[in-house]
């Protein structure tokens, strides 16, 4: 495509993965428009953003609004800020669900959106379970191109502070060293790793529709 032709919507503009995303795609000359669907603004003031602010949990409202070529869904709670399982479900299973059924709908080209490593439908553990049933479903829409990145703990600093998790990544930092071979996928990872390769994949496409964190790593070099 010539430059500045394509539009892209974003989900999670806000979050840590979705902001670096965000700052990637203002400046991608492929890129015309950025489309932010968000319960609060980003704070950007910038010609290629059209935010659409509202509940994320009733996303059929953006319908009208819903088009692109490009999806990329950045949507993630943690047990701290949601510990009622109701909610977490709604969020991190049903705002993804939701946004590949409107992609579907609208025509969308590709359609992407950050799992977890561990996702399993059957899995006893909730979160994983839930990554899983979001995993499955996304995929029963069969957008023209659906991917979903399974990244491991995502390093990198957010706005909340959770010092069990801070004490982990300062760990996993010493880990990463000793982690080769087929244990690369367990290394931590950057925000900057994943929303490069969400890039790179949305323009290039990838052979399968599920896509680990070492394979994460790997295609965001491409970017470089």
């Amino acid at each position: 495509m010539e430059a500045q032709t394509k539009t892209a919507i974003i989900l999670g503009a806000t979050g840590l993965t979705g902001g670096v995303l965000l700052r990637i795609l203002l400046e991608d000359d492929r890129y015309g428009k950025i489309k932010l669907f968000s319960r609060s603004s980003v704070g950007i003031t910038h010609w290629k953003i059209e935010e659409h602010l509202g509940n994320l949990m009733q996303l059929e409202q953006f319908e009208i609004d819903f088009t692109a070529e490009d999806v990329f869904c950045c949507i993630g709670t943690t047990k701290s800020k949601t510990p009622d399982k109701e909610t977490y479900r709604n969020i991190d299973y049903g705002i993804p669900v939701t946004a590949a059924k409107l992609a579907s709908k609208n025509g969308i080209i590709s359609f992407l959106a950050i799992s977890s490593m561990g996702a399993n439908s059957k899995s006893s553990v909730f979160y994983n379970r839930l990554k899983g049933e979001m995993e499955e479903r996304v995929l029963k829409e069969k957008s023209k191109n659906t991917y979903l990145l399974r990244p491991s703990l995502i390093s990198g600093n957010r706005e909340e502070k959770r010092a069990g998790e801070w004490i982990f990544k300062q760990v996993m930092k010493g880990v990463n060293l000793v982690l080769v071979g087929p244990l690369q996928k367990y290394r931590s990872i950057a925000p900057e790793t994943i929303a490069k390769a969400m890039v790179v994949v949305a323009n290039g496409g990838y052979e399968s529709h599920i896509i680990e964190s070492d394979k994460i790593s790997k295609i965001a070099t491409l970017s470089d």
